[in-house]
């Protein structure tokens, strides 16, 4: 057995995980359809009573005309970024180094779409108004990822957003937002989702992040533009005959979480502390500006998944079920704040990093 499988055992077999809401399985589903009318009919190729209601209520919450589901935001993205292009007449979009759009989705938007892409910002620093004014190439699109996650989930100050937008604006560039984590945001920034929204010209969320479902996302915007996205999920295969049990997922878990956000935000800064107080850690950002952070470990990866089983098996406090690598002598993990945290008794949360720090004190020396 791996030390990663060894890590995610011991993980699993941990009472008290301290991230996400559950493990993923079809108690999800089961949860959400308990209180159904059986006799609710299913959507059709894209239309019907559970799609459009959902989609409307999606709509209205981020203050856009129209909204669109689909069953991910992989093709959602890809297809806005496309509509803009079409409508500009230029092929071309920026984004940040680590958008999920230039790492992990195989170059879809240049192969599919062949779209040419400037890389805004350095890699681990967010995307700044000086970095979209000095922009040196014509683009249709800006993309701007709120968190940014895969540096911690950082934010700008919405100052700076404001700022970004109006620019935008000012030239013609349309500003599309993705918001897989845009619930999770909203207590730092104080501001509700549709007064975010409405400095972007188009708007992703997902609906299995934060809100738990178990997959999919909106594409919101005006209607001409969820018009033409239609189109394009067609064209992509999205139009799956049914895809009712990821709407109605989505809308319980939505009702049912939404208004946990300031709750899931508090526990975050709190677990972040307990963390930056123990040998050889610090989190990304000090202090979160979300539900989600970077926890980075000035050990080796072998060192650290070493010493996590037995602090699992000890308290019964699971701090993650994976760990990256850096270099050679550090590496990192995400955390990403749920229901689970809230069940963990807090005496065994302060005896699991009593003993992390204990066991990194001794690799220090």
């Amino acid at each position: 057995m791996s030390e990663k499988q060894s890590l995610s055992e011991a993980f699993d077999q941990a009472p008290y995980p301290l991230g996400g809401h559950s493990k993923r399985n079809v108690h999800v589903l089961q949860e959400a359809l308990a209180g159904l009318d059986g006799n609710l009919n299913s959507d059709l190729y894209g239309t019907g009573a559970v799609i459009d209601d959902f989609q409307n209520k999606m709509a209205a919450y981020l203050g856009k005309e129209s909204a669109v589901f689909f069953p991910s935001g992989t093709m959602a993205q890809q297809i806005a970024l496309r509509i803009w292009c079409d409508r500009q007449k230029l092929k071309r979009v920026a984004y940040h180094p680590l958008c999920h759009l230039e790492i992990h989705e195989e170059d879809g938007l240049k192969e599919l779409h062949q779209i040419e892409v400037v890389l805004l910002a350095d890699k681990n620093s967010l995307i700044r108004l000086k970095d979209v004014v000095n922009l040196n190439a014509d683009i249709a699109c800006l993309l701007l990822e709120l968190p940014q996650r895969e540096i911690g989930g950082q934010l700008p100050d919405y100052a700076e957003l404001e700022a970004i937008s109006a620019y935008c604006r000012e030239k013609g560039i349309k500003l599309h937002l993705d918001g897989a984590r845009l619930f999770e945001i909203l207590p730092y920034y104080q501001k509700t989702a549709a007064e975010i929204c409405q400095l972007f010209d188009s708007v992703y969320v997902s609906l299995y992040k934060g809100i738990g479902g178990i997959a999919g996302a909106i594409l919101a915007g005006d209607e001409a533009f969820t018009k033409e996205s239609k189109v394009w999920k067609r064209r992509h295969g999205g139009d799956l005959i049914s895809l009712y049990p990821y709407i109605v997922s989505a809308d319980y878990y939505f009702e049912r979480r939404l208004h946990r956000f300031p709750q899931y935000y508090e526990e975050a800064k709190e677990l972040a502390h307990f963390y930056n107080e123990c040998t050889a850690v610090a989190t990304r950002p000090a202090v979160p500006v979300s539900n989600m952070f970077h926890v980075h470990v000035q050990v080796s990866k072998d060192q650290l998944t070493a010493i996590l089983p037995a602090i699992y098996e000890a308290t019964g406090i699971g701090f993650t079920h994976y760990v990256k690598e850096i270099d050679e002598s550090s590496c990192y993990f995400e955390v990403s704040i749920g229901d689970r945290y809230a069940h963990a008794p807090k005496d065994q949360i302060k005896k699991a990093f009593q003993l992390l720090d204990e066991e990194l004190g001794k690799i220090k020396g």
